[in-house]
């Protein structure tokens, strides 16, 4: 199983992958690392990625792209309203205020949320991960931007659910990036060290982001993020609205007025924008049959666009500067500046960040994959299918987060949980006093109109007051998960209680120690209630984080002591009674009301992806059928034609006939045809092919005679030489006898009669006619005989017989030096030979 990261962009996206060798980018189905984030509908099917994006201009009222801040927001949002001005397909509000996008497929309108289109999406970088990977995708970390608020972190991971994704965690772009950074850095300094800080700006199509983050070996923690929603896009508008003035003035034309028209001249701006970072000269801008047939010229240089977006600049400027201030840092205590995003290729960006920071930017990581990088390797940290060493990582989330409630008086109460550039993840336990049901809600503090306040409404249930009409002590845990997602994950209710015990009389030691330990504050006792019912933060210190929730201590199975229970002990004589207090904690319900897809929506979009994934699949093999019937019509009329292939082998009233029905064929697949079913394209080539496999079979068996009738003559030849050779007194066949040599002789002379009468009666056939001869039989012809020679010439001579080693009498009188020397001195004479195998 392999784990990825996916970098989720407005216009284009990324997806690595963690191997054994490393962090790699794996390509999609066009060889291309970057996936466009478009999807358009063509008739029957859906085409995503590259394939959608090129028949955008053809297509445009059904291609969707630049999706990505329609995410979780209604349409009245001013994010979404100021994204219409740019939008070139269709967008309407929905009944429960949400966007729709308006497209046609399968012959009618339809209507899909954000979180479809995006499923969609993750649907083919999943399908390309899977191709690339040969194995199954299932675990994932998706990247977001810093700035994305609850219900648009909710609405990523619907869509990635829908996809059929797990999505172990979301992981901000900014502290992606900062991990892909740090995590192979050998020199960074020890924990117990200074930190290095290390600014991180990241200048996409969309959106710019600047954080600050501190890194120690093994670790990061980031100090600050700052953002605002400009990017590479503002500037192309910029100047295409520059031209769109020139273009009125000098030709009289206006772009906006033609959608296909002001999008040529957004590719053709784009292109001029990418000249200009390595080119200050003056840039030519040409578009041939712009509109109306007419050719439209003009010329910008560097200074002029950095005068055009001066606007834009000085936003960027803010946002880095933001971030400073936020950080806390001192220009000396910045090690570094790393840029990242393909706009921050800009001249003037890079000389803003050198104003401010007083550094150069430095571009040590690949400023195009840096953060699908990172995605990947927080995904492997996370899988337990992936070993890799452990890095630790303290995330933030940027905004102020509100909680506010009904106290018993009936006044509103406010208060601020988490402040921005808050740890994550973290939780906080509130403590109040309440008699009966109540809600809280939880808001985002920041003033900014792009931003919805509203994060969720829990109301808790099932509170009631004591035995004696008191309130309650109610406990509310405020989280804020790996997710960045805020939620209410529990409410207690703390019941107090007085039971009374009979105390046996057992040792005053015990006693007076039960006592002791009974005075001393408990670690898990309840800090008293304001009076009003006002909550108090009982999470511990401001700078403590919990990555899970804070865990119920366990009830003991003793008669002692219960869960949650403060002693108040007394001894007595062992016939008295003592009075202990109690306390029961009862888990209370919740009912939520907050972003995101319910189940029951959840469930139904999950299984219309599923019959879409369904139906595309069936109309690309219903596609791929007609294509291939259309390839086989074109085709087999070429070949039957004069000077085709297989004109020589039919007769020319069946080849009329053959080509009448290929011309009525093609008629069909551009009329009646167009739209069949799959079987239908199948049974259809089918029909044709077994009128004309035949022709093509007897084009294979003639051609192919000359080389098999060549081979069969070879092999009777060399029958015939080796019985010569073996009449001539050859050596190497004297181990054979005459009767296996007659055997070659009978079977060459058979195979010779064999091939006369074969070549004899294929001579006298035309092309059009069936040869009775078939290639497979003058294959078995051949067979046969080099089997015949092979059996007998193959066979190996017999080694020759060892003789017995000769008996030598030991000498009578003679030294055993005497018998060495004379056996030396036959070795050398050459007298005694040795035989050696």
């Amino acid at each position: 199983m392999s784990v990825i990261g996916i970098d989720f962009g407005n216009e284009s996206c990324y997806v690595a992958v963690a191997k054994a060798g490393g962090i790699e980018t794996i390509a999609n189905d066009y060889s291309l690392r970057a996936t466009p984030s478009c999807v358009a509908f063509t008739g029957n099917t859906r085409t995503l990625g590259v394939a959608a994006k090129n028949q955008q201009v053809t297509n445009l009222r059904n291609t969707v792209c630049g999706f990505k801040h329609f995410l979780g927001r209604k349409f009245k949002d001013p994010v979404v309203q100021n994204e219409l001005q740019s939008t070139l397909y269709r967008v309407e509000e929905r009944p429960d205020g949400s966007v729709g996008i308006r497209v046609d497929y399968m012959g009618e309108e339809q209507v899909f949320t954000p979180e479809q289109i995006t499923a969609m999406l993750l649907t083919k970088l999943k399908v390309d991960a899977t191709s690339e990977l040969k194995t199954q995708i299932y675990d994932c970390v998706i990247t977001v931007p810093s700035y994305f608020t609850n219900a648009e972190r909710k609405a990523l991971l619907d869509a990635a659910g829908i996809a059929g994704l797990n999505c172990l965690r979301l992981i901000n772009e900014t502290t992606a990036t900062a991990l892909n950074y740090g995590f192979y850095k050998q020199d960074l300094p020890e924990p117990e060290e200074k930190s290095r800080n290390v600014v991180f700006v990241d200048f996409g199509h969309s959106a710019i982001q600047v954080s600050a983050c501190a890194f120690n070996k093994g670790k990061l923690k980031m100090l600050a993020a700052t953002s605002d929603l400009v990017g590479g896009r503002d500037v192309d508008m910029m100047l295409a609205e520059h031209f769109r003035k020139e273009f009125m003035t000098k030709y009289k034309l206006d772009p906006r007025s033609n959608k296909k028209s002001f999008l040529r001249l957004l590719t053709e701006v784009e292109k001029l924008k990418k000249q200009m970072s390595a080119n200050s000269t003056k840039l030519p801008l040409n578009i041939e049959c712009f509109m109306n047939d007419v050719d439209v010229q003009s010329s910008i240089q560097r200074v002029d666009m950095e005068e055009l977006c001066k606007n834009l600049f000085q936003r960027i400027e803010d946002v880095m500067k933001r971030c400073l201030r936020d950080s806390k840092l001192t220009l000396d205590e910045i090690h570094s500046v790393e840029i990242v995003g393909g706009s921050s290729r800009i001249p003037a960006v890079k000389h803003l960040i050198e104003q401010i920071f007083g550094k150069t930017s430095s571009t040590t990581i690949n400023q195009d994959e840096a953060v699908s990088r990172g995605g990947a390797l927080q995904c492997a940290i996370l899988s337990p299918a992936v070993r890799v060493r452990d890095f630790s990582v303290t995330d933030i989330q940027p905004y102020s987060v509100m909680i506010t409630f009904d106290n018993e008086n009936g006044q509103r109460s406010d208060m601020e949980v988490f402040p921005a550039n808050h740890a994550v993840p973290f939780s906080r336990l509130l403590t109040m006093a309440r008699r009966d049901s109540f809600a809280v809600k939880l808001y985002y503090a920041d003033p900014s109109p792009c931003l919805d306040p509203f994060v969720g409404e829990w109301k808790v249930n099932d509170v009631k007051p004591s035995s004696t009409g008191d309130a309650q002590e109610v406990k509310v845990k405020v989280r804020i998960n790996h997710n960045g997602i805020l939620l209410i994950s529990s409410a207690q209710m703390v019941e107090k209680r007085e039971v009374q015990e009979e105390q046996q009389q057992n040792g005053s030691e015990n006693d007076q120690a039960t006592a002791a330990a009974a005075q001393q504050p408990s670690p898990d006792a309840t800090p008293s209630q304001t009076p009003s019912g006002e909550p108090m933060d009982t999470s511990g210190q401001e700078g403590a984080s919990s990555d899970d929730d804070v865990k119920s201590p366990t009830k003991d199975t003793g008669n002692e002591k219960t869960g949650w229970t403060h002693r108040i002990s007394r001894w007595f004589s062992s016939d008295d009674k003592k009075k202990k207090k109690s306390n029961k904690v009862i888990e209370l319900p919740i009912v939520s009301r907050t972003h995101g897809y319910s189940q029951v929506e959840f469930d139904k979009y999950f299984e219309l992806e599923g019959k879409m994934i369904s139906n595309d699949r069936q109309e690309m093999e219903r596609v791929d059928a007609r294509n291939a019937l259309e390839e086989f019509v074109y085709d087999m009329r070429e070949k039957l034609q004069y000077g085709g292939n297989l004109y020589d082998y039919i007769e020319d009233q069946i080849r009329d006939q053959i080509c009448r029905q290929l011309d009525d064929m093609e008629n069909w697949l551009y009329e009646d045809g167009a739209s069949c079913e799959r079987e239908m394209y199948r049974t259809r080539l089918n029909e044709l092919q077994q009128k004309t496999d035949p022709i093509k079979n007897r084009q294979t068996e003639y051609e192919g005679h000359q080389q098999a009738f060549n081979e069969l003559g070879h092999a009777i030849q060399m029958s015939y030489k080796a019985v010569a050779q073996y009449r001539g007194g050859d050596p190497k066949y004297d181990h054979l006898t005459e009767t296996e040599m007659l055997n070659i002789t009978e079977q060459a002379d058979k195979s010779k009669r064999w091939f006369e009468e074969a070549r004899g009666k294929l001579s006298t056939l035309k092309k059009t006619q069936d040869p009775p001869i078939k290639i497979a039989d003058v294959r078995h012809e051949y067979n046969t005989i080099t089997t015949c020679v092979n059996s007998v010439l193959n066979r190996p001579k017999p080694r020759p017989a060892t003789p017995p080693p000769a008996k030598t009498e030991a000498p009578q009188n003679g030294s055993q030096e005497q018998s060495t020397e004379e056996t030396n001195d036959q070795n050398k004479s050459g007298e005694v030979e040795m035989d050696v195998e």
